[in-house]
């Protein structure tokens, strides 16, 4: 992957509550907590950050033909996206219940809503690469578009990566399901719990080992043990970023993760790539929400 073209991405919409609990919950009673809506979606976080840090980027997405859907769309190009819409009718934009505990972390209740409609993705000759979120390729109805725009990268000889997303969905769709539509990928970025879900691997180094077997470059995001990458370009590892302010929230911080990763990968050193996933990490869980710049 080289030059500074266009980061394309295949992703998800949606409105995420934010529900920020001050102790445990206490499930069929009441529990007091700081409540927001934001604009969310892992897909559309990842072009966000990437936006964000200076890269030119087009989002495919789809939403519901509601006012939600519509303020989805136009936060995404006030954020200098460029943004590529189906708008579905009779179908609700997605919506995210995310429940953040007091150490930030994360636990979501979702309603996919309109993005199990994502329209053909078109690749502009300006790409450079492609990122598909694994939430797309969750639903079956999505499988063959995820399919078709990765050939038609690959052809076009733009560069693909994929983050699987979340370890419910991968176990309940199954990893030859998702190593089938995702055939190609240049690139996985995966939890050390998505690695298991998807090669049986429960330790770094046989994750990653697993990994390769799939696709030429692998990161394997250990948590607070840093990040690991290998691929063709050398390997690297990298310890966390200390957060700027008080973690607030962890949701989103894989996709700044990915963005801040993307921005650098072909272009800098992977030492230097992955710092910068770390970085953007640290800054998304000092956010409330999932992207920076949302936080009135």
């Amino acid at each position: 992957m080289t030059g500074a073209g266009r980061v394309v991405v295949i992703g998800d919409a949606m409105i995420d509550i934010l529900a920020r609990h001050a102790g445990p919950i206490v499930w069929g009673s009441d529990t007091e907590a700081q409540i927001a809506t934001r604009h969310g979606g892992a897909g559309s976080n990842v072009a966000h950050w990437l936006a964000h840090l200076g890269v030119p980027v087009t989002l495919s997405v789809a939403v519901g033909d509601d006012a939600a859907g519509h303020s989805v769309v136009a936060a995404l190009e006030a954020a200098g996206i460029h943004v590529t819409a189906r708008y579905v009718p009779h179908v609700p934009t997605g919506t995210l219940v995310v429940l953040v505990a007091p150490d930030g972390e994360r636990t979501f209740i979702g309603d996919q809503g309109a993005n199990a409609h994502h329209p053909d993705v078109d690749v502009p000759a300006d790409a450079r690469h492609l990122h598909v979120s694994g939430y797309v390729v969750h639903a079956p109805s999505n499988r063959e578009v995820a399919s078709r725009a990765i050939a038609a990268a690959r052809i076009a000889g733009v560069t693909v990566s994929v983050d699987p997303a979340s370890t419910a969905p991968l176990r309940q769709m199954g990893a030859d399901v998702f190593w089938a539509v995702v055939r190609g990928a240049d690139l996985v970025i995966a939890t050390l719990d998505e690695a298991d879900a998807l090669t049986g691997a429960t330790d770094a180094a046989g994750a990653m080992d697993a990994l390769h077997r799939r696709a030429p470059a692998v990161v394997l995001k250990l948590g607070s043990e840093g990040a690991w990458y290998a691929g063709p370009d050398g390997e690297a590892r990298c310890a966390p970023a200390p957060p700027p302010g008080p973690v607030l929230n962890t949701a989103g911080a894989g996709d700044a993760f990915a963005a801040g990763f993307l921005a650098g990968w072909g272009r800098e050193r992977p030492e230097r790539a992955l710092q910068m996933a770390t970085q953007a990490a640290a800054e998304a869980v000092t956010l409330l929400g999932a992207r920076p710049g949302e936080e009135a």
